[in-house]
């Protein structure tokens, strides 16, 4: 890893946009939605699946019997959603879901945390203890046929993921140390040789949610430390911006150019934070020209 000391913070916070109310306990997993015009993101304490349409900045939300991380799109429609229980199909119009796979039916307090469809229409998942007292986690993955592969472990927080854009490495990250690793993924698209890519110190917070630009930046958001930063794929701090609430989630590349990053963001420890909780929007010259990769689908 190459360090930088150069952190490049942008103190522009007049040009960041909030497209939601405070509030949201534990903000994550922002989706990009082509098919509906929209990005999907959920408050994972709150219960709640909100979305943010783009065109004219309609919102809705959703109830959830239980904790819900994310939702990922199915090539044949609708969504796969990640649950405290595990796998689900969702249904928006009408609302259902429909249990598929519980990654650790002998661990009742775990629940899935972030998660991401690669190329191969795979869904791969982190998972972690829900108070992550326990490294009791995992890095999963959903195939096609929804038979389920666990592919590393233990975590206490499973994070990321996000993919190189030509698919030959996958990024995945421990929250609770501090470390983002990166795979290669073989011919076959299994994960190896694991080793370290980044690891947070300093005034960095913990890296949580990632995603990857289409000039393979590796985009990472910032628990604790309040910003979102891009690496090169030498693992070169290339510059962060700053964010007004200090933990930062997650983060999505939407629209039509893909040109505009969506960040998530928790109130939940912060109750002195004004925005904490906020889903914000970064666009023209804070991403510096980067724009994102369109998201893949779950094939199954």
């Amino acid at each position: 890893m190459t360090k930088s000391t150069d952190i490049g913070m942008n103190r522009s916070l007049d040009k960041i946009l909030r497209r939601s109310a405070p509030g949201a306990g534990l903000g994550e997993g922002p989706l990009w939605s082509r098919r509906d015009g929209c990005v999907y993101w959920v408050d994972i304490i709150g219960r709640m699946l909100h979305s943010y349409r783009l065109d004219d900045s309609g919102q809705r939300r959703w109830s959830f019997p239980e904790p819900i991380a994310w939702v990922i799109e199915r090539r044949q429609g609708d969504f796969i959603c990640g649950l405290q229980s595990g796998f689900a199909a969702l249904t928006l119009a009408p609302f259902s879901l429909r249990p598929l796979v519980n990654p650790y039916p002998q661990q009742p307090e775990n629940r899935l945390n972030d998660a991401k469809a690669d190329h191969r229409g795979r869904i791969w998942a982190g998972s972690m203890h829900q108070s992550a007292s326990k490294r009791s986690g995992a890095l999963y993955r959903l195939n096609v046929d929804f038979t389920l592969n666990e592919l590393d472990s233990p975590y206490h927080i499973a994070n990321g993921p996000t993919f190189s854009r030509d698919h030959s490495r996958v990024y995945h990250t421990e929250t609770d140390s501090g470390e983002i690793f990166r795979f290669d993924l073989d011919a076959s698209g299994e994960p190896v040789n694991k080793r370290l890519f980044v690891r947070f110190d300093g005034d960095m917070g913990k890296p949580d949610g990632m995603t990857t630009d289409c000039a393979d930046g590796i985009w990472v958001a910032h628990w604790g430390g309040g910003r979102v930063s891009r690496f090169t794929p030498d693992a070169r701090l290339d510059f962060s911006i700053s964010l007004p609430a200090s933990q930062i989630t997650s983060l999505c590349f939407a629209g039509d150019r893909l040109d505009r990053l969506f960040v998530t963001s928790a109130a939940d420890g912060v109750p002195g934070e004004a925005e904490a909780g906020t889903l914000f929007e970064l666009s023209g010259d804070l991403l510096r020209g980067h724009r994102g990769l369109e998201p893949c689908q779950f094939g199954g």
